[in-house]
């Protein structure tokens, strides 16, 4: 009989930890990754403006909208597994971009956190190959610009970097009764050499429209 028992318990415990999740078990990946982290925060700081029907960062209530639904897109590719993001040029220029180098996970003594590339006009970046984001150079002005997930508007000066969150798709364009550089997602993040471990550079756009492009594209 009592050996039944132990039996009857064991199969108890098995059954449990089949049908069971188990509350040691570890957080999804993407819910450690940064940008998840600030996509989510974004979302809940919008969406507690719009609870309270206040402006944020001089936003409309029909802007508030348009960015709620783009992060809720780039929130869901995060959760998907999309860990990488992908620039696109159409400037009629080449730019910088950044994006992780060759085998950067075992080189420890490499002084920047990621690799500055040229992208050539009508270029994107390859896919899978994750575009951290773009440099702009001090002689170019980025319209439409806002440069947090939520909304809140910063005042730009350059050279800066502009990150972009993984699982956007960047489009860079140049205005043409401007000449102004356009972006079609424009919660994109600041970065100076204060804030990142980028290579930041002081160079004008002249100097980087004679580089070799040399960013990994869809059309090398």
């Amino acid at each position: 009989m009592k050996v039944w028992k132990s039996l009857l318990i064991v199969l108890m415990i098995v059954a449990n930890l089949a049908f069971a999740q188990p509350s040691f078990a570890d957080r999804p990946k993407f819910s450690k990754n940064p940008d998840y982290i600030e996509v989510t925060k974004a979302l809940n700081e919008l969406s507690q403006t719009k609870d309270a029907q206040t402006e944020v960062g001089g936003l409309t209530p029909e802007e508030i909208q348009k960015r709620t639904q783009e992060l809720t897109l780039q929130k869901y590719a995060l959760e998907t597994g999309i860990n990488w993001g992908k620039c696109e040029n159409q400037t009629g220029k080449t730019i910088a971009v950044y994006g992780k180098r060759p085998n950067d996970e075992d080189n420890e003594d490499a002084v920047y956190d990621n690799g500055l590339y040229f992208l050539a006009d009508g270029q994107s970046t390859k896919n899978n190959w994750d575009c951290d984001g773009i440099y702009l150079p001090n002689d170019l002005k980025v319209a439409n610009f806002t440069s947090s997930p939520s909304g809140q508007g910063e005042e730009l000066t350059g050279p800066v970097a502009l990150k972009i969150l993984d699982g956007t798709q960047l489009v860079i364009k140049t205005s043409l009764n401007t000449g102004a550089v356009e972006l079609n997602v424009p919660t994109v993040k600041v970065l100076n050499s204060n804030k990142a471990n980028w290579f930041i550079p002081e160079i004008s756009q002249d100097l980087i429209d004679t580089r070799v492009p040399n960013a990994p594209s869809n059309q090398s």
